[in-house]
């Protein structure tokens, strides 16, 4: 078994987050942001954090590497340095890939790069699952807790399922924040419209779900980390005379306990999840039905949920996340 030295102690102690340009921008950013959250309480937990974005990433002759800066917290809030640094993502124990979707050819080769890392460099998530699985299509790996649902750029066929279940949702597939999703019934008179446009004219690809009557009560947003999914949890109510949430305003974000049936979701998928490199998720449940499994840059909703159970959330996250570092370790020296 290989023994750590100072310098792999090092390593373990350092930490990249990539995130999205917007957040680089105004990186002190509120306490509504997942980031804000993970990243000061790895840093009161002394670890040393850098941040970087997708296009600041790059290969030197096949080394991966990144323009990073240096984030420090004070007084009570996480600042940046003002220097960009060269690093080797090599050194770095721990990796998250957190930009937002859209997944387009830029996310996708920034992934490219990820997958140059060596293996002593735990990447949340896997380059291989932030390529592989789709956020929508992930759903269908589980089909006993999925909701009915079909894959399609053709009108015929999408019309089809429409007439079948009465009622449908019709979704994006890479995009994120309710973007871009239409209810459709059958009694609809922009049926064609509304399918042109999701479709973009037969050209795009979809997901097509059964309409799922509970999500006029909204939809919970299970968390996922490391085969675990926590007992905390926000429910996402409709806003704007919306079917769907797409406004993260704080009375639209209501304590979600878990139901047995939700319970009964862990296991499931966690051991799934796992193996797919996959450790971090968040998981929107209607019905007890996953209508997404998000692992791009998964919400946490750290801050309702400190409101609403009047707890340190954030503790309790950082806690299990330090878990999925510290096994990952053990697991890559009994390989070695």
């Amino acid at each position: 078994m290989k023994q750590h030295s100072k310098e792999d102690n090092k390593m373990d102690n350092k930490i990249l987050f990539i995130i999205d340009e917007i957040e680089l921008k105004y990186f002190e950013f509120n306490r509504l942001v997942t980031n804000f959250w993970l990243i000061k309480c790895l840093l009161d937990r002394g670890f040393e954090v850098l941040i970087s974005v997708k296009n600041l990433l790059y290969l030197d002759n096949g080394a991966p590497m990144a323009r990073a800066y240096k984030s420090f917290v004070k007084e009570n809030n996480i600042f940046r340095e003002d220097t960009l640094k060269n690093v080797s993502l090599n050194d770095f124990g721990t990796i998250f890939m957190r930009p937002d979707p859209p997944v387009d050819i830029d996310y996708i080769n920034a992934t490219y790069i990820l997958s140059c890392v060596n293996d002593e460099t735990l990447i949340l998530n896997s380059p291989h699952a932030l390529r592989e699985f789709n956020e929508k299509l992930y759903i269908n790996k589980f089909p006993n807790i999925a909701p009915k649902n079909i894959v399609s750029a053709n009108k015929e066929i999408i019309k089809e399922f429409l007439f079948n279940e009465g009622e449908i949702i019709i979704k994006p597939l890479n995009r994120c924040f309710s973007s871009g999703v239409f209810y459709l019934n059958r009694e609809d008179k922009n049926i064609n419209a509304i399918i042109d446009t999701a479709t973009n004219n037969g050209k795009t690809q979809v997901m097509v779900q059964k309409f799922l009557q509970g999500i006029m009560k909204g939809d919970k947003r299970l968390i996922f980390i490391g085969g675990e999914i926590f007992d905390y949890a926000v429910r996402k109510v409709a806003t704007n005379n919306d079917f769907k949430f797409n406004e993260h305003v704080k009375e639209n974000l209501i304590k979600g306990d878990l139901t047995p049936e939700e319970k009964l979701i862990e296991r499931q998928i966690a051991d799934t999840l796992i193996k797919d490199g996959v450790y971090i998720a968040g998981l929107d449940v209607i019905d007890g039905k996953v209508i997404e499994i998000n692992i791009t840059s998964p919400c946490f909703f750290i801050n309702e949920i400190n409101s609403l159970y009047n707890i340190n959330f954030e503790n309790i996250v950082c806690d299990k996340i330090l878990h999925v570092m510290k096994n990952y370790g053990k697991q890559l020296c009994a390989r070695l």
